[in-house]
């Protein structure tokens, strides 16, 4: 595997220098380099590296939780603005769409421009987008504001994740790192929904955006005073964006994500999701011939062909599609079933969150330098798959600490096993120069998978529902019994939803176990030392 702080003279995948034999035929990375990794330039007297973690991971924070922030808001912004039942969607999607197609660009973009300065330039470009929204007199000009908050959380999402790979470099500094970048990528969603219901309790909905402004200003100060383009991350100087690859790419992905977000709304039989996802499927695949032709691809066909990095980014947007799926059905039975505010479902939330940052700073981030990555990965998947499943015995009767609370703590230390292991291996092995797309690609299944599971897990919800309802009897009924029936209903769809979430972990735990074959970094560093 390479190091992309090496800068030696042995032919490899780094900068000015011929990239030798694809990656992924030299053999399965793990998720640190396989050599003592040589520290880059000013890495050992940078003092300031740990509050450089600081920014970044801010700067991640902010990015995650605007996706489930507005959520809470929405019912308020949509009573002040006139938005109607059909278009208030946009709010949500707009980001989405924006984000989610935008990705791969965003992080080529990085590559050749530098990561800092697109890091800034992201930043910048958020906190501007997010005090339009925050100001907006109307529909159009909201959903204007949040698809540009998705491009410039394009770019700063890689960027943020490129930065830290090239940052840290070295195993328990490696683990660590990705230990938080991770708990706060995982808790997030949750932290979103947490500061949501404060902000539109105590403040306004339009705080939901206007939070975003300081945020940014301090990671932009701390961006210029702490972070440094490393050799290797100022930029490729003389490289071309590849036009069609760009068009092919976040043209396929703008409309599988369009689909999907429409599939949960109309229907999967309908023309347009059909459409829009038979569409997405041809550019999709169109990228993917494109990219093995081309002299400079927007992602290089290595990046994903490596099984340990393909295979962590098929769990991470396997593992997303649960934990949207939760985040989705709990925070509708809180509020609907057992009738909560939204800041007492956000707090509701509270466990879940502290979970996956324990999983992921104190199990993952100590365990995964002396472990495979699969040994973390297959257990936290179960266990997340375990939390899910204990869910599904939930009714309308069921009270929080009793039989909520311990299903959300099995989920959320599931998770934090799970994301740390699965974005540190995904992201590892890459030149320096690919560094951004790589992260990028890690972002998008992240951003696919919660694409899928919104949409797949609510079709599910909505169809049990209605099958129930169908088969139930529903006349004679006085109007507390149909209030009744219809909340039963609505729970058993929900329960039927998380069972399938939970499944699909477990295909996911099946995946790390049989397709994640890295050792640990321990392991890999004795054997280089005991070659001649």
């Amino acid at each position: 595997m390479s190091d992309p702080a090496n800068s030696g003279g042995r032919p490899g995948p780094y900068p000015g220098q011929d990239p030798g034999p694809d990656p992924s035929q030299r053999g399965s990375p793990g998720p640190y380099p396989s050599r003592h990794p040589r520290p880059e330039p000013g890495a050992e007297t940078d003092t300031h590296r740990w509050w450089a973690l600081a920014v970044i991971a801010t700067a991640q924070l902010m990015v995650v939780l605007d996706a489930t922030i507005v959520n809470i808001a929405l019912p308020s912004a949509q009573r002040e603005l006139g938005l109607t039942n059909g278009n208030r969607q946009w709010v949500i999607t707009a980001y989405t769409l924006a984000f989610g197609g935008l990705l791969l660009l965003g992080g080529r973009i990085a590559d050749l421009a530098g990561r800092k300065r697109t890091f800034v330039i992201g930043l910048i470009g958020f906190a501007a987008a997010s005090a339009i929204g925050g100001a907006s007199t109307g529909p159009e000009m909201l959903f204007l504001a949040r698809a540009l908050q998705g491009a410039f959380a394009a770019l700063l999402a890689p960027s943020a994740l490129s930065l830290l790979t090239t940052t840290f470099t070295r195993g328990d500094e490696r683990a660590k790192a990705f230990g938080v970048f991770s708990a706060l990528a995982g808790a997030g969603s949750a932290i979103g929904l947490l500061v949501g219901g404060v902000l539109t309790e105590f403040l306004s909905w339009r705080w939901c955006l206007y939070v975003n402004v300081p945020i940014a200003a301090i990671a932009v100060v701390g961006a210029y005073t702490l972070l440094s383009d490393r050799a290797g991350t100022r930029g490729t100087h003389g490289a071309h964006l590849d036009i069609p690859g760009v068009v092919l790419g976040c043209g396929g992905l703008v409309a599988l994500v369009y689909g999907l977000s429409e599939a949960e709304i109309q229907g999967w039989g309908a023309p347009l999701v059909l459409g829009l996802l038979a569409g997405g499927a041809a550019l999709l695949s169109g990228f993917a011939w494109w990219q093995t032709r081309t002299p400079g691809p927007l992602l290089p066909p290595h990046i994903v062909r490596d099984r340990n990095r393909g295979g962590s980014m098929l769990i991470m947007c396997l593992t997303t599609i649960g934990l949207f799926g939760a985040f989705l059905f709990m925070t509708y039975f809180l509020q609907t079933v057992l009738g909560y505010s939204p800041l007492r479902t956000g707090l509701a939330f509270l466990p879940l969150t502290a979970s996956i940052v324990i999983g992921s700073t104190q199990i993952s981030a100590r365990l995964l330098p002396h472990v495979p990555p699969r040994y973390l990965l297959g257990p936290g998947l179960l266990l997340g798959a375990a939390g899910l499943y204990s869910l599904t015995f939930i009714d309308t009767h069921s009270s929080y600490p009793a039989h909520i609370l311990p299903g959300t703590v099995l989920l959320g230390l599931g998770l934090g096993l799970t994301f740390m292991p699965a974005i540190a291996t995904g992201t590892s092995g890459v030149a320096a120069r690919d560094s951004g797309v790589t992260s990028a690609t890690v972002n998008t299944a992240q951003q696919v998978g919660g694409s899928i599971g919104t949409a797949l897990l609510n079709t599910i919800a909505i169809t049990t529902t209605s099958t129930y309802l169908a088969a139930a009897k529903t006349t004679g009924l006085t109007p507390p019994e149909r209030t009744a029936l219809v909340n039963t209903a609505t729970v058993h769809g929900f329960t039927v939803a998380l069972a399938w979430a939970a499944a699909i972990l477990i295909a996911a735990a099946v995946v790390a176990v049989l397709v994640i074959t890295g050792a640990s970094p321990r392991t890999r560093e004795s054997a280089t030392d005991a070659s001649p």
